[in-house]
């Protein structure tokens, strides 16, 4: 197991706690061995992150107070560029720019991820940074484009975070939520699997009924 998460979270105050209250055999006891470094995305983490339409990312502005923001857009508008880089096109919004200042003077990030669905969420952490659209506008362009899709909205400039370590939360609490699509998909799903059962049943029926009229003949 990476040990990454467990040095930049748990901390003195932490383990102390921990270490009165519980906790500590499952998490801060990780911090006693030297910390392995940045931890890569696996399978799983690259498919979670690619099938969400909506995330929430963290930073620090310049008094020292966290900014949460929302971001949403097309289903895997966050792209998993490799291994250890996640990026996406920032689109145009109220012209406030608190996230992008904030990278400009601290480039640490969180996000939370959810999969509400299926009721699975991940913390990430990365460093993050901004490249603005007149100096690379070939990056933005690949960033706006998902699968066949290309994003309409305006976009100003590419975000692009280098991840550091990742943690992945228990489902105890995640409410289910389920949009337009999912639904659509699912019901897709339980007709096809209808029609095939039916047709099972038709053949059944039909092989009963030729039983039926040989043994009449017979």
């Amino acid at each position: 197991m990476n040990n990454h998460y467990h040095h930049l979270v748990f901390g003195a105050a932490s383990a102390a706690r921990q270490q009165r209250d519980g906790g500590w055999t499952a998490y801060g006891r990780h911090t006693e061995r030297p910390d392995d470094g940045a931890e890569p995305l696996d399978t799983r983490e690259k498919a979670i992150i690619r099938g969400i339409d909506q995330f929430h990312i963290a930073s620090t502005t310049e008094s020292g107070w966290p900014y949460i923001q929302y971001r949403s857009g097309p289903k895997g508008f966050l792209q998993v560029l490799d291994d250890q880089t996640l990026g996406f096109a920032d689109f145009k919004g109220n012209s406030q720019y608190v996230t992008a200042s904030n990278l400009d003077n601290d480039d640490r990030v969180a996000l939370f991820i959810a999969d509400y669905p299926n009721r699975q969420r991940i913390k990430l952490f990365g460093r993050a940074r901004t490249v603005e659209a007149a100096d690379d506008p070939d990056l933005l362009n690949r960033l706006r484009k998902i699968g066949s899709i290309e994003v309409a909205a305006r976009c100003e400039r590419s975000v692009i975070i280098a991840v550091e370590a990742f943690d992945w939360n228990c489902t105890r609490s995640i409410i289910p939520r389920f949009d337009k699509q999912y639904l659509a998909d699912l019901s897709a799903v339980y007709q096809r699997k209808a029609e095939e059962r039916e047709k099972v049943i038709l053949a059944e029926i039909a092989d009963l009924k030729a039983q039926l009229a040989r043994q009449s003949e017979s």
